[in-house]
């Protein structure tokens, strides 16, 4: 069972946003409710907003057995129109939830499809990562071993619900486990500092916010009792490690991850918690690193997707006899550890805890008139971890670098926008046409 706190459920508190919280009691018979409404469908859509209603349908989907795809609330309208066309959900669910009459809820099997996560490749348009249920338990059980995670444990976190990070592993984890999410809604250091100061034992974040911790030193005395502090979704610099130590006496846990893995590998909760690396494979995860170190990583194991949503090529290509590759290049230390040094390709952004494809902001940029070549490339942001930029060929008068950022989260995303726009009379190109990007750096 996918959730068994659900089967019979206490008055504990399972999910707390700062407008509401929900008892397992009360959040299984408002799943109940939606499960029954969603039974027959063949999948459906949620807007991922940060609020209890979206757990809500989420778990009654999961009930009900009925695929779920996550949409970004900020989601620009031609991303919006390619994932909801090529996922093509029987329902949309925004503010109101179906309800049915009462019925039997049979677990589905561990391969059914749990969710459709939309994630960036690096050219053309988002692929629908298709996750069953059996990678979502038992990746959620590994991490738990891992982090000797319990039902004792409440998760504090401001992570975003359209992907994995804030979804699965930071709501359904502690629903898992039978413990509480306490969501802040929007993450700020005086939320979190608050929220663990009133019982969270676990913090989940990405680098930026360990960053704006580090940057807040009056809030330090909050994150010295916490049991975990993890970051994922990007490498964290080893200068924010050394600060959150100095400020907190903690030194923070990293795992390893993607949509297409759920994740790889994460430091244990007794382990070196080493700045720069990873940790070890999790539990049931099988990591190896093909060629010359560093080498490309690929893994296999329970925790994989099933394939790309209508793109038998796409699935076919990530995989070499078994194992997915990843496309990320790492250095396996002599105890097991992970050390990432990058990308395979160079056209992959992480912004924020965002993975952002170049590709699809080149071509968007491609469509303003005043626009005549561009490469889009990423670069270190204290900050963001990695920040946006756009190498124009301007056709003409250069246009205003905020226009082009509008133009582009008009029809993306708010943070795919480029932060910075560099005009040049030429793009660098081999002899055979290709942009050559690390000329760009």
């Amino acid at each position: 069972m996918l959730l068994p706190a659900l089967a019979t459920p206490s008055p504990k508190i399972a999910l707390r946003f700062p407008e509401r919280e929900l008892t397992y009691e009360q959040l299984a018979a408002e799943a109940r409710r939606v499960a029954h409404g969603l039974r027959g469908r063949r999948r459906v859509a949620v807007w991922a907003r940060s609020t209890p209603e979206t757990c809500v349908a989420v778990v009654g989907a999961l009930l009900a057995g009925v695929p779920v795809v996550p949409l970004n609330p900020k989601i620009g309208e031609r991303e919006l129109a390619h994932v909801l066309g090529d996922s093509a959900p029987d329902l949309v669910i925004d503010d109101e939830l179906p309800a049915g009459p009462e019925g039997d809820l049979p677990e589905p099997d561990g391969e059914a499809p749990a969710l459709v996560v939309y994630t960036s490749g690096t050219t053309g348009p988002p692929k629908g990562v298709v996750l069953p249920r059996r990678a979502l338990a038992s990746n959620l059980d590994a991490l738990a071993a891992a982090w000797r995670w319990t039902a004792d444990d409440v998760v504090v976190h401001g992570l975003p619900l359209f992907h994995v990070h804030g979804l699965v592993v930071g709501v359904l984890g502690p629903l898992r486990r039978g413990g509480t999410a306490h969501h802040l809604g929007s993450f700020t250091p005086a939320k979190a500092a608050g929220a663990l100061a009133g019982g969270g034992t676990m913090m989940f974040g990405v680098p930026t916010m360990y960053h704006r911790i580090a940057g807040e030193p009056e809030h330090a005395g909050a994150f010295r009792g916490a049991r975990l502090l993890v970051s994922g979704s990007a490498p964290l610099p080893a200068t924010v490690h050394e600060r959150i130590e100095r400020l907190t006496g903690q030194r923070v846990v990293e795992r390893y991850g993607m949509t297409e893995t759920l994740m790889i590998t994460g430091v244990r909760a007794d382990g070196d918690r080493r700045p720069g690396t990873v940790g070890p494979p999790l539990d049931g995860v099988e990591v190896r690193v093909v060629g010359d170190e560093p080498g490309e990583v690929e893994v296999r194991g329970p925790n994989l997707f099933l394939e790309y949503l209508n793109r038998p090529d796409a699935t076919r290509a990530a995989f070499r006899d078994g194992w997915f590759r990843t496309g990320d290049l790492a250095v396996v230390e002599p105890d097991g550890y992970l050390r990432l040094v990058g990308r395979r390709a160079t056209d992959l952004i992480k912004s924020g805890g965002y993975k952002i494809g170049a590709g699809e902001i080149e071509n968007a940029l491609l469509e303003h008139p005043a626009v005549a070549e561009v490469a889009v490339t990423g670069e270190p942001d204290e900050d963001l971890g990695e920040r946006v930029v756009a190498w124009v060929v301007a056709e003409g008068e250069p246009p205003a670098p905020e226009e082009l950022g509008d133009h582009v989260a008009r029809l993306l995303a708010p943070h795919k926008r480029p932060r910075v726009v560099r005009y040049l009379d030429a793009l660098p190109r081999n002899d055979m046409g290709k942009v050559l990007k690390r000329e760009l750096r």
